[in-house]
């Protein structure tokens, strides 16, 4: 299997030709070197739930790790964390970045959404989830997705070291 990568801002994304999993690098070091750029990746991760790449390909996701788990940012926002470890088995699957105001009207529309235990010491914090083991977990992380192209101001937050910029 051959692994393809594309280039999205400070990140990159493998696409395994033929199917498979993705993987993810961290931040890239650029060099300049006979007047082009060149890119030495850093250590890779395999992303979990990749079909949420798919849904954002449009908006040029970017990936990046963050506390053993992948970060999906959109534009400045970051817009899901996607989770699948051996820690906390059931706080794996997509975490959405929103806030407590957007809590309600949310889960009109995502009805398995939730709080996220290993966060906050089981308490409420802006961060909601979908449970990958939800029986509606694909289609519910896609709704998810419809709602980032669309540029719903409920799901995304800029974060803090973005916005002092």
């Amino acid at each position: 299997m051959v692994m393809k990568k594309r280039a999205t801002g400070d990140g990159a994304r493998g696409a395994a030709v033929g199917g498979g999993a993705r993987a993810v690098t961290g931040k890239k070091k650029r060099a300049a070197a006979g007047g082009g750029e060149l890119f030495a990746a850093t250590k890779k991760k395999r992303v979990p739930f990749d079909f949420v790449l798919d849904e954002l390909a449009e908006m040029e996701p970017e990936t990046r790790p963050m506390f053993g788990s992948i970060a999906v940012y959109v534009e400045d926002k970051i817009v899901f964390v996607l989770r699948e470890r051996e820690s906390a088995p059931h706080d794996n699957g997509v975490w959405v970045a929103t806030t407590r105001e957007h809590h309600a009207s949310l889960r009109g529309e995502l009805p398995n959404l939730r709080s996220i235990s290993v966060l906050g010491d089981g308490g409420v914090t802006g961060w909601q989830m979908l449970a990958a083991d939800a029986e509606d977990f694909e289609e519910a992380v896609r709704r998810a997705c419809s709602m980032v192209l669309r540029g719903d101001p409920r799901v995304g937050k800029v974060p803090a070291s973005r916005r002092r910029r």
